[in-house]
């Protein structure tokens, strides 16, 4: 056993690391947090100055029972989890297990830190080892605590006023407002009519299309004319005007220098390999990982690519800087080297926690030398990181903007610009992505014949657009990250889970990429915003940030600002709890009346989503409402009452078949046909509205065939079966399934031969849609055996209570399989 014990968090940096340091190192890795609060109420106690009660995290119980056997051979303890604040929090965590179990008795413990995974960064970094920083901690811990309060405060009242299964997050409910508002906006957005007017025009040279710019002596804006019949009147008084060409009043020419973007942050990769790339935030952050823990690079070995990707800073350090400025002379030329390099400045107060930008942890390594040892994603990643950081250190590029007036008569004026490229300095190398371009940039690269004043150009035509305002585009995943750093709402490595969550909630949904929030996602966030108003406020979420900020830093204790927090927000969970009616909460709409019934028809969201009703939903009314489902891509904050009464057209009765009434409609799982006691789900392409007798019963006769296939074997006096399933043949008696060996063949097994597999092999099938199948039952000493290794969890029974009492109940399970197999065997054998 080496005498000096290294904990990382990931077994691929272990490995790297492991290979630098040498044999008189172990280095093991921790699997991430290796502790967590326990999952239940209570985990954090405010009256207790927020004492929080954490557990080992079931899934990496292993790693730390290793970390902790190998701390027992070990003199000297190294903890190297990533260099922010969730890596500190998770050296603690290490630390506090191991001095729990009497393990840092005569042994020292030191933190240290690689920014990036080369030999040389890791030299230094042992060179220089420290405590843990409790700042850090602390403000890692109250983030976490005031996670869990929100969580298992306000999601209960959501259960209770929106829908079971919710969840209310301190960050990611203000990010979910920013979607929800935006499509508000959008609903509400009316559509402006404006016209625009062009004069192409034919030089000698080259042609080219002016705009106009001035209309009756007055400056032309973009609602000067609003409908085509004044746009064409325009149009003709300009042609008559013009006489066949347009006359040069003005030539300028202005030349410009544009700096280089900043090397990245983790927000501006994220941004920009979305933009660049298509990556999603957390497909980003993935392929970076890989690259900062080590890849394989022929003869030089395992290697990080890149330093740390969690990061506010723009930095780079002097050592990369030269080396930076070696390759772009090397590559581009002395003269694209800038005289002094180029200083970024950070906005975030805490890029301390990493103390540069993701950048290459050589500039020597080009994307050409090292793509060939790289998957697709990773190459793609590494080149954008790669030419973002050497562009960062080149001269500016100059650029040329040429801008001519052309007279038509003296009452209307047109203008062209055109930019070229005179030098192009860092734009060899790479040009930072838009998410939309402004009139300038769409004239770069456009090169303007030579005029000059007085000259006069042959006018082809004149002639009109019509245009209509647009509504702001929806949130993209770059989009989206952007506003939360500009608003300050959570910091670059929780946007990627801040966006997961809010998808796998449901809340939202990616429509060609873009983010549309669900009907539920909407209830949420309005009943939040109208009830829990501060909470969701944007500048109140980036004030607390700030405050956890300063604590990181020091300058503030975090359980004073759990206090600030925690009063008032208890009051007012409390307070809602009883005071808002459920159909205020969820968004319902009365939409109109029932032509046919006279009824109200209202939308609401319910149990499984949103639906449709005819009639009244109030408790004490006799006579029922009706229900149908929302169609996919209805929204219950649009769909009109026409779409509604739509919904209630099914069940459609489409004919008989085979003296049988044959139907169409929708239930939970879906649309359906049905015939008889006989259903059949409609595919993708079918629509319930529209699909017809002949289709239904296709579809249906195609289920009753595949069903009658599914049968391979059955016996007489048997309820024993031998069936084709989704995953292969295997037998079942209606109660358990049970496995048929691979190397038989299903049809020839006999009676006897399924009865003893299944005593062998049976377990009871599942019952109910989403519960999964119970695990085969242990015989009663092994049972009682297995408890009594396994360690008890925090505040539960002792461990031999546990014991006997898990050994009883397995003694309960064997005697009833027992008895199942004889029923099995008694039923075989008659």
């Amino acid at each position: 056993m080496a005498k000096n014990l290294l904990i990382v968090e990931s077994p691929a940096k272990a490995k790297t690391i492991n290979k630098y340091l040498g044999k008189d190192f172990t280095v093991l890795a921790s699997y991430g947090h290796v502790r967590d609060l326990i999952p239940k109420e209570g985990a954090v106690d405010p009256d207790n100055r927020f004492a929080m009660t954490y557990a080992v995290i079931d899934k990496n119980e292993k790693h730390v029972d290793a970390i902790a056997k190998a701390a027992k051979g070990a003199e000297h303890l190294f903890l190297a989890t990533d260099p922010d604040r969730e890596g500190e929090a998770i050296s603690w965590h290490i630390a506090e297990i191991l001095r729990e179990r009497g393990l840092l008795k005569d042994r020292t413990l030191q933190r240290v830190v690689f920014t990036e995974i080369t030999p040389r960064a890791i030299k230094e970094a042992m060179a220089k080892p420290r405590d843990i920083a409790s700042d850090l901690v602390d403000a890692q811990q109250a983030r976490r605590a005031l996670d869990y309060l929100v969580g298992f405060n306000l999601s209960p009242v959501l259960w209770r006023k929106v829908q079971r299964g919710l969840s209310a997050g301190r960050v990611q409910s203000p990010a979910l407002r920013m979607i929800v508002e935006r499509e508000e906006e959008i609903e509400a957005f009316i559509a402006r009519e404006y016209w625009s007017i062009e004069a192409e025009c034919l030089h000698p040279s080259q042609a080219f299309t002016a705009r106009l710019t001035k209309l009756d002596n007055k400056k032309f804006e973009q609602f000067t004319i609003t409908d085509g019949d004044t746009a064409e009147s325009a149009r003709k008084r300009i042609v008559a005007a013009a006489n066949g060409a347009l006359q040069v009043t003005d030539v300028t020419s202005k030349e410009r220098k544009r700096r280089p973007a900043a090397p990245f942050t983790t927000s501006t990769l994220q941004q920009e390999a979305a933009r660049k790339l298509g990556f999603t935030t957390k497909r980003t952050m993935q392929v970076a990982q890989k690259l900062y823990e080590g890849v394989a690079i022929g003869e030089e070995g395992t290697v990080g690519l890149i330093s740390y990707m969690r990061t506010d800073s723009v930095a780079l350090s002097a050592e990369a800087v030269t080396e930076i400025r070696d390759v772009i002379a090397r590559d581009y030329g002395t003269r694209a080297v800038p005289d002094q390099p180029n200083v970024y400045k950070t906005k975030s107060k805490n890029a301390q926690e990493a103390h540069e930008a993701v950048r290459p942890t050589s500039a020597l390594r080009t994307p050409a030398q090292v793509s060939r040892f790289l998957e697709d994603d990773a190459r793609r990643l590494y080149e954008l990181i790669w030419k973002r950081t050497v562009a960062s250190q080149m001269v500016p590029a100059t650029l040329n903007t040429v801008s001519v007036d052309l007279a038509a008569g003296s009452e209307h004026s047109f203008r062209v610009s055109g930019t070229t490229v005179v030098d192009p300095g860092f734009l060899a190398v790479y040009e930072e992505g838009k998410d939309s371009k402004t009139a300038d940039e769409d004239d770069e690269g456009r090169k303007l014949p030579a005029m000059k004043t007085g000259d006069r150009i042959p006018l082809e035509r004149i002639h009109t657009d019509q245009h209509f305002t647009e509504p702001p585009p929806r949130f993209s995943e770059a989009s989206l990250v952007k506003t939360l750093e500009e608003y300050g709402i959570g910091r670059p490595s929780t946007y990627a889970s801040i966006i997961a969550t809010l998808l796998f909630r449901k809340y939202v949904e990616l429509d060609n990429r873009r983010f549309r929030p669900s009907d539920v996602g909407r209830a949420v966030s309005n009943f939040l915003s109208g009830h829990f108003t501060q909470y969701v406020d944007y500048d109140f979420t980036a004030k607390l940030e700030d405050e956890l900020d300063a604590v990181s830093r020091g300058e503030e204790e975090w359980i004073p600002l759990m206090e600030r927090f925690w009063a008032p927000f208890k009051q007012l969970v409390e307070e809602k709890k009883e005071s808002v009616d459920r159909n205020a909460a969820t968004g319902a709409r009365e939409l109109g009346t029932d032509p046919k019934t006279g009824l109200p028809v209202s939308v609401r969201l319910g149990r499984f989503g949103p639906y449709a009703a005819i009639g009244s939903t109030a408790e004490g009314v006799e006579e029922k409402p009706t229900f149908a489902s929302l169609r996919p891509g209805q929204s219950m904050h649009t769909i009109s009452l026409e779409d509604a009464l739509e919904l209630f057209k099914l069940p459609r009765k489409l004919g008989l078949d085979k003296d049988e009434e044959v139907s169409v409609g929708i239930g939970r799982f879906g649309a359906f046909a049905k015939r008889g006691s006989v259903y059949a789900s409609l595919k993708k392409e079918d629509d319930p509205y529209t699909v017809d007798l002949a289709r239904a019963v296709f579809l249906i006769e195609e289920k009753e065939e595949i069903a009658r296939n599914r049968i391979i074997k059955s016996f007489d006096g048997s309820d024993i079966q031998v069936l084709n399933g989704r995953y292969g043949p295997y037998i079942s008696d209606g109660k358990l399934n049970g496995r048929i060996p691979k190397d038989r063949e299903p049809a020839s097994l006999t009676l006897e031969e399924v009865v003893k597999l299944m005593e062998e092999t049976g377990k009871p099938m599942r019952k109910g849609f989403g519960k999964k199948a119970v695990a085969k039952k242990a015989p009663a000493k092994k049972a009682a055996k297995t408890a009594v290794a396994k360690k008890a969890p925090a505040k539960k029974a002792p461990a031999k209570k546990a014991a006997k009492k898990t050994a009883k109940k397995a003694t309960k399970k064997a005697a009833a399989k027992k008895a199942s197999k004889k029923a099995v065997a008694k039923k075989a054998a008659t």
